[in-house]
Formats: C-alpha cells, structure tokens, sequence
C-alpha cells in the first residue's frame, strides 16, 4: 500500500497529517504509538470505516481513498476489529458462511432458484469447514456464535475475513482480551496469513509481539509517523523513545530502550 498526504481532523484537532507511508507487500507490518497518537484513526481510514479530509492511497494499482468497507473487501482488503462482536444467533458455521462475498443466492430473483446458487454454496460451505478446521473451530460449527470465549470469537472473526480470500488484511489488536494459553495460536494465524502472500498491518501494544512477528514497523506520535523500519531499529530511536517516555509510560520500556545485536537479537 502507498498512501499520501493523508489528513483528519475532528473538531479543529488535527487527528492525522501522515505526509507519506508506505505499507510493504507480503509482510507484516505493525503500526504502534503511544494512547491518542492518531494510529486507530488512521487505520479506520485505510480500512474504509472512516472519510479522510485530503489523501489518496492504493494497494496493487487498486485506488482504495474514500471507498466504503464493504466495497474494499471486495476489492481485495478486509479488517478485523479490537472488540469483537458476534452474531449471537447464527451458529459458528453460518456466520463463516456469511463472510463470503459474491454470493448468487443473495440476489432475490436467484434465491427462488436454487439451480443456480446451489453448487456455489455448497463450495463456500466446504472452504468455511477447511478454515474451522485450521483454526480450531470445527468442533464448534454447529455452536451458536454466543457461546465461544473471547479468544474463540477473535478466531473467529479472523477465519470470517479470510472467507473472502484477501490480499490485504488489517488487524486491529488482535491479541487484546485475549486468554494467554490462545496468544500463540493467534500469533501463528497471523504468521500464517503472510506465508500464504497475504499483506498484513495490525494495531498493538504490546511490544514483545510486536518484535516477535512484524517485519516492519510503522510509529506514530501526534498524528504524524515519527518513524519506520525494521523492529529492532525502531526500538532504539531516539524519537521512538521520547515518544513513548513522554505519553506511554505503560508501555514496557524495557524493550523500547533495549539493546540488539545485529541480527536484531535482544541482548542482556
């Protein structure tokens, strides 16, 4: 993805002024910053859930600026979101269903025909078992939605948005709320999404995680991109550090201030 002179503002404060970014194909690429530093709103406007003042940006020769969600996901991008939310009523299977785009039986005149939508289910009922299947989910297929734990629902909504086979997937946070003994499975998933030439950038905080899977790393502060590049890099500038020393003190010092060798291997 490139994107240029992206701006936003919310009531005269100026939320986003990213001058230029670049989102590197086939790999994983974190976007970080410290609380109200702009990167939630820059990543609903590059997902669609939300109209920039001024900017453009594309992915693959595709124009991306200004489309709504549901036509950038048939273009090829889909998101996930921080707090999940499930269809309560429909079992796990059904809402995998649901995910897929494309579908002939969604026309009205079509769905009193089932000559001509019938194959075509049964082929998204059957990539939707294969992907329960990878994420652990099969056995749930026939549970409602409501019934899955925290970290089963943030499986969920991974496996939904891979129903519509993308080339761009967006994650925001994918690991916040979710139970210790399923982080490593998520983190695999998403490993998983970039050896199968899938393009991935995902919101977090935690900074173990971020070191751990990312192959770039995108930080902002005040609405502006103060710097990018490989983890280990990122972790040791100078405008990182002030960054998250100024506004984050949460944020686990240790690995933002730490040192590494030149493979980027953490040192004692």
């Amino acid at each position: 993805m490139i994107a240029d002179r992206i701006t936003r503002s919310f009531g005269g404060v100026q939320a986003v002024d990213v001058e230029h970014l670049e989102i590197p194909r086939n790999a994983i690429t974190a976007l970080i910053g410290p609380n109200g530093a702009g990167k939630t709103t820059l990543f609903n406007l590059l997902s669609g859930f939300d109209k920039p003042d001024t900017g453009a940006w594309s992915f693959n020769g595709r124009a991306l600026a200004g489309i709504p969600a549901f036509k950038s996901a048939r273009m090829g991008q889909v998101r996930t979101f921080q707090l999940t939310k499930v269809l309560a009523r429909l079992t796990v299977l059904e809402s995998m269903k649901l995910g897929a785009t494309g579908q002939r039986g969604e026309s009205m005149l079509a769905a009193v025909v089932p000559a001509l939508w019938s194959s075509q289910e049964r082929e998204i009922e059957q990539r939707a078992l294969r992907l329960l299947k990878k994420f652990n989910l099969f056995e749930k297929k026939d549970d409602y939605s409501a019934s899955l734990s925290g970290g089963q629902r943030k499986l969920l909504e991974m496996a939904r948005a891979l129903m519509t086979e993308p080339e761009f997937v967006l994650l925001d946070e994918p690991m916040a709320g979710v139970n210790p003994a399923l982080v490593q499975s998520l983190l695999d998933h998403v490993l998983d999404l970039k050896a199968e030439g899938m393009t991935v950038l995902f919101v977090e905080h935690d900074m173990h995680m971020v070191r751990h899977i990312a192959d770039w790393v995108v930080v902002m502060a005040e609405g502006r991109v103060v710097a990018e590049g490989p983890p280990y890099e990122v972790m040791r500038d100078p405008a990182v550090i002030d960054a998250y020393l100024g506004s984050h003190l949460d944020a686990d010092i240790g690995v933002i201030t730490g040192r590494y060798d030149e493979e980027g291997n953490k040192l004692p």
